[in-house]
């Protein structure tokens, strides 16, 4: 069987620096920081006390005060950045069957601040067992899938994924994958995540997986560098619209990108670690690029995981000096988790739009926060530290791996 083309047809974005498409492309370009102190809760006696919050976020632009009432955060966000993908995919309900437009959606975590709030006020109470009825469809990780599905009418597949900070890749994989097989035309997807509260904070912390430069909340996201001491929490949404390369043609869509492969794997290492030789995340990439039918040459950006964690980044370095050789010399590789933080199961969508937006801008976005060469890694690599770079660029890859050992590489291109 003949597999169908998947296309790109409308983003959406909801950014610790940038609340639609337009203003996190410029946040991205011009290398600007999320991280400011935690303003959601009181993080005095917490270990970390900063995180990429969300900035001059109105949701009552796109959703009533009685919705957001009835959903988590991460469920607002989610259905925040879908309206603005669906407004720039421009087609109507009229214009497509219903039955074959579905919902691919995740997040690594749910609705983790409603738990935290009913079990706090459980334990405040005197015992009696009260809990809201919106307790479990506010928290259960699948329902901004069903919100999503339910708002605009879309009666296809519909699911979540889950797999820590690879979740939405994973739902754009497996997106591109119900379109290319025939069982949609259109899918919605994306990951959305809403982790600044104390129980995640404190868990991260008590991991020691969060960066504690409480001094410098704006440079503490320093992927490569030899001072990086952990990741930085952020919190948001992105939202993308895959369709089948010929429907799109026939309603005279605009595209931004086709999906020219994808390539999934397990470490089967530990449950936190990556591989030290990052051997799951190279045969990721290797997966994608013969999926995508293309060489290691055709590659001109990595989008990387790149986290700002010690073992991390160097892991996903010596993976790709492995798959390209030479020709990682070549390349442009850069994380723009070093502005946004790391959205968790929000990552791979987010960064996966900055990759298309490069790809249609020519335009790599900086590795930002690089003071000091780290020994582990090879200098003679184009990691684009600190500032933008202008590039011809063709074909993107994009890696998201996730506590667990889950691996997602996907590979975006021009369409011609």
């Amino acid at each position: 069987m003949a597999l169908k083309r998947v296309v790109v047809t409308g983003m959406g974005v909801l950014s610790p620096i940038g609340n639609n498409v337009k203003s996190y492309w410029d946040g991205l370009a011009n290398g600007k920081s999320g991280a400011g102190p935690i303003t959601h809760f009181d993080a005095s006696k917490f270990k970390t006390q900063f995180a990429c919050e969300l900035k001059d976020f109105v949701p009552s632009t796109v959703l009533s005060k009685r919705e957001t009432r009835k959903l988590d955060d991460f469920a607002v966000y989610a259905l925040y950045a879908t309206d603005e993908a669906m407004k720039d995919a421009g087609f109507s309900m009229e214009e497509i069957d219903p039955n074959r437009a579905g919902v691919i959606y995740g997040s690594g975590i749910g609705g983790l601040n409603t738990l935290e709030a009913q079990i706090l006020e459980f334990g405040e109470g005197d015992g009696s067992p009260w809990f809201s009825p919106f307790l479990v469809p506010r928290m259960i990780v699948d329902i901004a899938a069903g919100h999503i599905s339910i708002k605009y009418g879309l009666r296809g597949v519909n699911f979540a994924t889950v797999s820590a900070c690879a979740t939405s890749s994973h739902a754009i994989t497996s997106a591109f994958d119900a379109i290319r097989l025939g069982r949609a035309d259109i899918v919605v997807t994306g990951g959305s995540e809403a982790p600044i509260v104390r129980t995640s904070i404190g868990g991260f912390n008590s991991m020691k997986a969060l960066s504690q430069s409480n001094d410098s909340p704006t440079t503490a996201s320093r992927p490569y560098d030899k001072d990086r001491n952990g990741f930085v929490m952020g919190e948001g949404a992105g939202t993308l619209i895959l369709e089948e390369y010929e429907h799109a043609k026939k309603r005279g869509a605009k595209i931004y990108a086709e999906i020219a492969g994808a390539g999934m794997t397990g470490d089967a290492y530990h449950i936190t670690a990556p591989h030290p030789e990052g051997l799951g995340a190279a045969k990721a990439m290797q997966f994608a690029l013969e999926d995508a039918k293309l060489n290691v040459q055709d590659i001109d950006y990595i989008n990387t995981h790149g986290t700002s964690t010690p073992l991390g980044d160097v892991a996903e370095v010596k993976a790709i000096s492995a798959v390209f050789g030479h020709h990682a010399y070549d390349l442009n590789i850069s994380s723009t988790k070093s502005m946004t933080g790391h959205l968790l199961g929000a990552a791979g969508v987010i960064e996966s739009i900055a990759g298309i937006l490069a790809l249609n801008n020519h335009l790599v976005p900086p590795t930002i926060n690089h003071f000091t060469d780290d020994p582990a890694l090879d200098s003679k690599l184009n990691f684009t530290f600190n500032q933008a770079q202008e590039k011809k660029i063709n074909t993107v890859l994009s890696n998201t791996f996730g506590f667990g050992g889950h691996n997602s590489t996907l590979i975006f291109k021009a369409c011609s």
